[in-house]
């Protein structure tokens, strides 16, 4: 643990990052057209009227043709798909609960980086810790930063902790924050997760800010 006291005005600082890492897609005869024909008898002498033990004239009597297979109907043609249309997933919202927390979200911005949203893991973290200090009656750091990774919220975090002389102020203690390294590495560092808590006693405010 590496502890920075900070003095501008009677405000007191100490930054604590700690990091863990993890190693971690048609039919088949045509239908002719068919006659009915007879052959005609033709004479070739004098009619000896008609003999009965002639053979009667021969009758071509066509064979139906058999119906051609109905054609099956044809199947509609498939119709081209809709254009599947992906959706990106919407950002989970920025729940803010402070306004340090508000503060710190602002500075982010200014560098380019993403808010911090709100954990109320964190943030019984973040009340331990300014009561505790209230208590003591100075500031310090102890498990906080390994508490916070109890949470489960990612592999890395760290702590800010500060106080000042005439309660709480969180303009103040932000730009102390912010114009000190150390704490301004855990403002701008790569957390996803934020909380923050003040604790009074003797006038004093006490503030522990939670990062992971």
């Amino acid at each position: 643990m590496r502890v920075f006291p900070w003095l501008a005005a009677t405000g007191v600082l100490v930054a604590l990052g700690w990091s863990t890492w993890s190693v971690i897609h048609q039919g088949a005869n045509s239908a002719h057209p068919v006659t009915a024909s007879r052959r005609p008898v033709v004479s070739t002498g004098p009619y000896k009227g008609v003999d009965y033990n002639d053979p009667a004239p021969q009758r071509m009597i066509p064979r139906p043709s058999p119906d051609p297979s109905p054609t099956p109907p044809r199947a509609p043609a498939p119709q081209p798909a809709a254009p599947v249309r992906h959706v990106a997933p919407a950002s989970p919202a920025i729940a803010v609960r402070t306004t340090q927390q508000a503060l710190i979200n602002q500075d982010r911005a200014r560098y380019g980086l993403p808010p911090l949203t709100w954990s109320s893991c964190l943030y019984s973290v973040a009340v331990s810790n300014a009561q505790r200090m209230a208590a003591q009656g100075f500031i310090s750091h102890t498990s906080g930063p390994s508490v916070d990774l109890s949470c489960g919220l990612g592999h890395q975090a760290g702590e800010n902790v500060g106080d000042w002389s005439a309660g709480i102020n969180d303009t103040q203690l932000n730009t102390m924050f912010m114009n000190s390294p150390e704490h301004r590495a855990n403002i701008l560092g790569p957390y996803h997760y934020v909380a923050t808590a003040w604790a009074v006693s003797n006038g004093y405010g006490y503030i522990a800010v939670e990062f992971t």
